[in-house]
């Protein structure tokens, strides 16, 4: 149902945290595979794809291009899932209400920073060359529409 392509070109010490979380996904069906951006020669990320069956690739469009679902969803590496995120998502999808933000966990005190992912259609992700989340989300215009 959803290919998850994870940014961890700057915070690769996070990954088995979310791919453990991401599991529960994977079990439920809606993940159906998980690509994750890493620098070339980023240490240990090759032995982790390989660990978890994740694929590995150098920016996001050439990743959502070797996607194999519909909808990606785009998480920085250091995100954390809320609870319920397997409902909300498939409730978001089920309705047809195109791209949202994806709200993540955070447990830094009352003025943290949110953290967010992107969930989009494979088709529109596929353009954005290089694009980061922040980029992606201007890109799109989302600021009010969110899931998760």
């Amino acid at each position: 149902m959803l290919t998850v392509i994870i940014d961890a070109r700057t915070s690769a010490e996070h990954l088995p945290a979310l791919l453990a979380q991401l599991t529960a996904g994977a079990v439920d069906g809606i993940v159906r595979q998980v690509l994750i951006i890493a620098a070339a020669r980023q240490p240990g990320i090759q032995a982790l794809c390989e660990e978890t069956g994740a694929e590995a690739h150098p920016v996001i469009a050439p990743a959502a291009r070797s996607a194999r679902a519909e909808w990606i969803v785009v998480l920085p590496a250091d995100f954390r899932l809320r609870d319920g995120w397997i409902g909300a998502l498939k409730g978001h999808l089920e309705r047809g209400q195109g791209p949202a933000l994806v709200q993540g966990w955070s447990d830094g005190g009352l003025f943290a920073r949110r953290p967010f992912g992107i969930l989009v259609e494979r088709s529109r992700l596929q353009t954005f060359e290089d694009a980061d989340l922040k980029g992606l989300r201007q890109s799109l215009r989302l600021g009010r529409r969110r899931t998760g």
